[in-house]
């Protein structure tokens, strides 16, 4: 069952519109969806490249993203990058990382800083930031299956915080969930693309990269209740974890 945390509004904003964003920005579920690879895209440094060109036959962690997001999207980056520290394959050997960015009015330049920002906070060996076109910006998340939605009265992208997983054959394997995803459930999401399978990994949490408050520099009150919920949710869950642990071992 996927349980979507994401940034409500207050009632009141909620009644000024019917702008929605648990309906418009999710994943739907489409593993073995096959992506346009050769789609055009800029690299950081604005040279055209593909997916393909990256992938180089190897699989890829595709990581939608704004470039300048002042919301989890740096969060997400920096999760995977622990993430692939803790496990034994490596970047940019068996594996490329791609963050691509969603909004069209975005170019070289801040792919340039997001790679930069990553850089200095938590490398991912031969990682990779490009833009493009809205055609083929949409051609890819389509078929991924990620949704995404402008929210003109806040002038921000609700979109949701997950890694694609792509088959060195250029089809959808599944997707990481969550900020955090553990090293053994990114070994395995690889594995299974490598050997063409398909498969969901870490708790299906599905959180919302939404309404943030760019007067104040913090999430609004509803942000910042659901974050400590899923935080809450992310303890017990290792604590239950622990728990079986001895249990097994009593």
């Amino acid at each position: 069952m996927l349980l979507a945390c994401a940034a409500l509004m207050t009632a009141p904003a909620t009644a000024q519109s019917a702008f929605d964003p648990f309906g418009l920005a999710r994943i739907d579920d489409r593993a073995g969806a096959r992506v346009p690879v050769d789609a055009p895209f800029r690299d950081a440094q604005g040279h055209p490249t593909t997916l393909r060109r990256i992938a180089k036959g190897r699989p890829l962690l595709l990581v939608p993203v704004l470039h300048r997001c002042p919301n989890l999207c740096g969060v997400t980056l920096a999760g995977l990058s622990r993430a692939v520290a803790g496990q034994d394959l490596a970047p940019d050997r068996d594996f490329a990382v791609v963050a691509l960015g969603i909004d069209p009015r975005e170019g070289p330049a801040q792919a340039r800083a997001d790679l930069a920002d990553l850089a200095r906070e938590a490398p991912i060996a031969g990682a990779q930031a490009l833009t493009g076109s809205a055609r083929s910006i949409r051609a890819v998340t389509q078929a991924i299956g990620y949704r995404y939605a402008w929210d003109p009265r806040i002038g921000q992208y609700a979109h949701a915080a997950a890694s694609a997983v792509l088959t060195p054959e250029g089809r959808l394997s599944g997707w990481i969930y969550g900020l955090s995803p553990s090293p053994q459930d990114l070994n395995r999401a690889l594995s299974a693309a490598r050997q063409d399978r398909s498969g969901h990994w870490g708790e299906a949490l599905l959180l919302l990269c939404y309404h943030y408050d760019a007067v104040t520099g913090r999430y609004t009150p509803a942000i910042e209740a659901i974050l400590r919920a899923a935080a809450a949710l992310t303890v017990l869950a290792l604590l239950l974890g622990w728990w079986r642990l001895r249990r097994s071992r009593a």
